[in-house]
């Protein structure tokens, strides 16, 4: 995991923000500004604390136009644009079962249910519990693959695909990826079995297609702890774990917050 060469941008301190033109970054990434006697970060209507000398805004996925990022310190308020660059990611094509590219209407009063559920958990702002760089959801990280594709399900285009696949045998276990709280853990439509952590400061992490749940909601969990097995359970092509994350309500490249400290830039 490489920051700096994801695009993870580290800008100037207040004082020439105005005179500036506008960093292009791209969708799905993380931008960092630094700065000394910072106070709180902003963008849109969510505000946060800074994390170890930085505010840290994630860009969502589906970001478009401009993001404004403002950020207060002991010097004042200060705030730059930045522009969101055009869509970068490929298009993927799928096969999968057909009732899960055009449900049954049985099907569809349980997927909405499980949608508002699940978009509850993305408006939460409790206390920071993390530090970065994340801990890896699996003992040995492969490669990921297919963070932002455009998916196409059996000729059906559907919504970017916002997590990171990981190759990895049935069973093998899935860890947490920092200290949190279960907020969910259950069987769903298209995510099959999942585990969805809250880890404060509006983080929240994502395990899909679990064979077995390891943890129940309402649990506390610690960084490293094992909270599921890989499987293949709902709207997947064969076993592997989708690992996601939401930061700020925003969908992020998760490759983005995971990987060994050293590699980790926050300067």
């Amino acid at each position: 995991m490489r920051l700096a060469s994801l695009s993870l941008l580290v800008l100037i301190a207040a004082g020439a923000e105005a005179a500036e033109p506008a960093a292009e970054v791209r969708p799905g990434t993380v931008v960092r500004w630094a700065g000394s006697g910072l106070v709180e970060c902003a963008m849109g209507e969510r505000k946060w604390q800074p994390l170890e000398g930085a505010c840290w805004y994630p860009i969502d996925l589906e970001a478009k136009g401009e993001a404004e990022l403002v950020r207060r310190s002991s010097g004042g308020v200060a705030s730059r644009l930045v522009k969101i660059a055009d869509y970068p990611y490929p298009t993927q094509e799928l096969e999968v079962e057909e009732k899960y590219v055009a449900p049954p209407p049985e099907a569809l009063e349980r997927i909405e249910r499980e949608r508002l559920r699940v978009a509850a958990l993305f408006a939460l702002e409790t206390p920071r519990r993390f530090a970065l760089p994340l801990a890896g959801p699996l003992e040995r990280l492969p490669s990921s693959a297919r963070f932002g594709s455009r998916r196409v399900f059996n000729r059906e285009p559907r919504s970017p695909h916002s997590g990171a696949d990981y190759s990895a045998a049935p069973g093998t276990l899935v860890y947490a990826p920092a200290d949190g709280r279960v907020a969910l853990a259950e069987e769903q439509y298209f995510a099959g079995t999942a585990v969805f952590l809250d880890h404060g400061d509006g983080l929240v992490s994502m395990s899909f297609h679990l064979s077995e749940l390891l943890v129940a909601a309402g649990d506390e969990v610690a960084r490293g702890q094992p909270i599921g097995k890989v499987g293949s359970t709902g709207r997947v092509t064969g076993p592997h774990l989708h690992f996601g994350l939401r930061w700020h309500g925003a969908r992020v490249d998760p490759d983005l917050l995971v990987g060994a400290a050293e590699a980790v830039d926050i300067r």
